[in-house]
């Protein structure tokens, strides 16, 4: 009987004890539970950190102007998404477009500088575009040996915008005031061929035509005074 009651005593004081640690178990459980949402919490603000720091790697855009028009000067202009990017970076970047010429349509390249790193992007300068017009030519006469005129405008019958007659090209290579004939004359503008003729006659060299008021005054003949004897 006694063993019996000292057998239960032993149980009864290890569920207790087991009870314990399970409660002490639990605490711990809990607050590694917190410790771990903490933890998470804190892997998300050095994940923000990454974010920023990925923002050095910058992507140049293809740059694309029309020629004759200014370059800009801010490196935020050729960077792709440069809104993500600090501005303590953005005023760290050099750029440089020295090898690219406005004035000359073609594909150059220009670059962009951070710390030790260098970014390379493609600037292409276009044609500009030219106003559309309606052009008519004139058909011109001249004689043999005439001069002939090397001012574009007067071939045209339009009167048209200085920008235009600067990109118009006349074109007299087929033409000859040497000798009489039709020849045909060119004039391009903006990827267009317009043409017509010159005509070249020969001077004129007949017998002059005399006028009335030209024609001499007729003269009475002398009287033969043999013949009235």
């Amino acid at each position: 009987m006694e063993n019996t009651t000292k057998n239960t005593r032993i149980i009864s004081i290890t569920l207790a004890i087991w009870g314990v640690i399970f409660l002490i178990t639990g605490g711990i459980l809990s607050t590694i539970d917190r410790t771990v949402i903490k933890t998470e919490y804190s892997v998300k603000v050095d994940n923000k950190k990454v974010s920023d720091l990925r923002t050095k790697e910058i992507k140049l855009k293809d740059m694309v102007l029309e020629e004759n028009n200014p370059l800009s000067v801010d490196p935020a202009d050729y960077i792709v998404d440069a809104d993500q990017i600090s501005e303590n970076i953005l005023k760290a970047l050099k750029l440089d477009t020295s090898m690219v010429n406005i004035n000359e349509p073609g594909e150059y390249k220009y670059t962009i500088k951070y710390k030790k790193k260098v970014y390379t992007g493609k600037f292409t300068i276009t044609e500009k575009k030219l106003p559309t017009v309606t052009l008519t030519l004139k058909e011109i006469n001249l004689n043999v040996g005439d001069a002939i005129s090397r001012n574009v405008s007067s071939y045209i019958n339009e009167a048209l915008p200085e920008e235009v007659y600067n990109n118009l090209t006349l074109d007299l290579s087929k033409v000859s005031t040497a000798k009489a004939g039709v020849y045909e004359y060119y004039i391009y503008y903006n990827n267009e061929t317009y043409q017509n003729k010159i005509i070249v006659t020969e001077t004129q060299t007949g017998p002059k035509v005399i006028t009335p008021e030209e024609e001499p005054t007729p003269t009475e003949d002398p009287i033969d005074e043999t013949e009235n004897n």
